[in-house]
């Protein structure tokens, strides 16, 4: 082995530190990496190791392998080292996902350049030791082992008006979690990331929040060539349902019972008794809140493995996801699963699949903590599981209703008698979803007119079912119209409910082109 090769496999090149400015001042207040088990084959932090060097040169006696090259580790989380990239370029910042952690978007243009050197990772924020975030996961329903971040970096966490905001790069380069990928992103993923946590998040639907996207011309193999990118990306926290399923794999409940102490502390501190069975229902609650969103709003996650699922039921991992076009239940959106286990009409059902999984790790917990029998156990986390089904249903109903324009007093049959009729026809046609239901909202004024023909008009004209019975078909949208949603609509006695209705139904989604 050559002396530069050994050089390599020995030392660490780090990154310089970036230009004070505002738009690279944080202050950290980083928790995971002092109160959690991370890697023991690498104790210090890198850039803490430099900080004790003499000299001005940023390579330290830390060997690179141990940062970015794929291996088993014990432990919940890795030191990771951002990469230099190529002309880096700063393309977006999110206004309100700045102002979450106490930035502006005017700084960051302000300091364009440096901004982008910091936040694609080439230059280090001030008091930042990045790390990696080690977790496990069931992949289409199979147990795939230690996963983690392998292009992700948490460059610390931040609290802003009494909220905990944990900040990632991903793509800034490979952890000891690549596996056999490189630890980049494309532009073209990192586009559509960047984009989906906002518009979700003006959706109100629970999610991860981004806050800068910067172009690099690093040169990335995909299924072709192309540019690499960095997406600045904020949470609450980045732990998953794999969080806890890879230590327990390991039989390391000591670990486990760590992390689950830990969530509860810094995230659920109002449970102050059986810690761990309401941290189940916790997670049970706003997973299903979580998912009956999605479905309200036509949105496919696409791969909904149990290490996508964040513990605090919040949308995280924006991979091959879709919004609906035509109105089909059984849309797959990821071209790699062949058997539709993620189809749309399947994600409540595999939230619940993957809450079961979580269940499995906490059941130790709670049966040493509650000193219960292993029936008892089973039986509580099984009365916590039932309560998905109700609890999807009701935020499904409480939604819907609104988007139907059905502000007042709630019916038991709402759902059944006047929201699934209109989207079977929805269905049989193949009819533009978010269109149809921005439709829905020109719907009471029609009705009062009598122009509803000419609303069933236009919804004919964005259907794609070209086997369906459009005459036919027109017929009987008019008489849901008018026999079904008219007489509920009228119960509700309220003024304005159209323009209400497009509060509710967004003239836009992204798309897939």
């Amino acid at each position: 082995m050559s002396t530069a090769t050994n050089s390599r496999f020995g030392r660490t090149v780090l990154r310089p530190l970036a230009k004070a400015t505002e738009c690279t001042t944080l202050e950290w207040a980083n928790t995971f990496t002092r109160e959690l088990p991370g890697d023991a084959a690498l104790e210090e932090a890198p850039y803490a190791a430099l900080e004790k060097q003499e000299s001005d040169e940023l390579t330290v006696d830390v060997p690179e392998v141990l940062l970015r090259a794929s291996r088993e580790v014990r432990g919940l989380w890795s030191w990771a080292v951002s990469e230099q990239h190529e002309n880096p370029q700063l393309i977006s910042v999110s206004p309100s996902g700045a102002q979450l952690i106490g930035l502006s978007a005017s700084a960051f243009w302000q300091n364009a350049d440096i901004a982008a050197m910091a936040w694609s990772g080439s230059t280090r924020l001030a008091g930042c030791n990045m790390w990696a975030h080690n977790y496990g996961g069931h992949q289409f329903g199979i147990w795939a082992g230690q996963l983690g971040d392998g292009r992700a970096m948490s460059l610390g966490e931040t609290v802003h008006n009494n909220i905990r905001w944990e900040v990632q790069l991903k793509g800034a380069g490979p952890t000891p979690y690549v596996r056999m990928a490189d630890g980049y992103a494309v532009r073209r993923s990192s586009i559509r990331e960047y984009l989906a946590a906002e518009h979700m998040h003006a959706l109100n639907v629970p999610t991860a929040r981004s806050l800068s996207l910067v172009f690099t011309d690093r040169e990335v193999m995909r299924e072709e060539r192309e540019l690499g990118a960095v997406v600045a990306r904020i949470a609450p926290s980045w732990v998953r349902f794999g969080s806890f399923e890879l230590p327990a794999s390991r039989a390391d409940h000591a670990t486990t019972q760590k992390l689950a102490d830990y969530v509860i502390r810094h995230h659920y501190p109002d449970i102050t008794h059986n810690p761990y069975i309401q941290l189940l229902e916790r997670a049970v609650t706003n997973t299903a809140r979580m998912v009956a969103r999605w479905q309200c709003v036509g949105f496919c996650h696409g791969v909904m493995n149990t290490d996508n699922m964040s513990i605090l039921g919040i949308t995280i991992d924006y991979g091959p996801f879709a919004f609906l076009d035509a109105y089909d239940p059984d849309f797959v959106c990821n071209h790699s699963d062949y058997s539709g286990r993620y189809a749309f009409n399947e994600q409540p059902r595999v939230a619940l699949w993957n809450l079961t999984r979580l269940a499995a790790p906490l059941a130790a917990l709670i049966n040493r903590s509650t000193d219960s029998s292993e029936s008892e156990t089973v039986n509580v986390i099984t009365n916590a599981l039932n309560a998905f089904g109700p609890q999807f249903s009701a935020e499904y109903a409480r939604v819907m209703r609104r988007k139907f324009g059905l502000f007042g007093e709630a019916r038991d049959d709402d759902v059944d008698a006047v929201v699934q009729p209109f989207l079977d026809l929805l269905a049989e046609a193949g009819t533009d979803y978010t269109y149809a239901m921005r439709t829905l909202c020109s719907v009471p004024e029609a009705l009062s007119s009598n122009t509803v023909d000419a609303v069933v008009d236009g919804l004919a004209l964005r259907s794609q079912n070209i086997a369906c019975d459009v005459t036919a078909w027109k017929r009987r949208m008019s008489e849901y119209f008018t026999t079904v949603y008219g007489p509920r609509l009228k119960m509700e006695n309220a003024d304005n409910v159209g323009a209400m209705m497009k509060r509710e139904n967004p003239n836009f989604v992204l798309r897939n082109w």
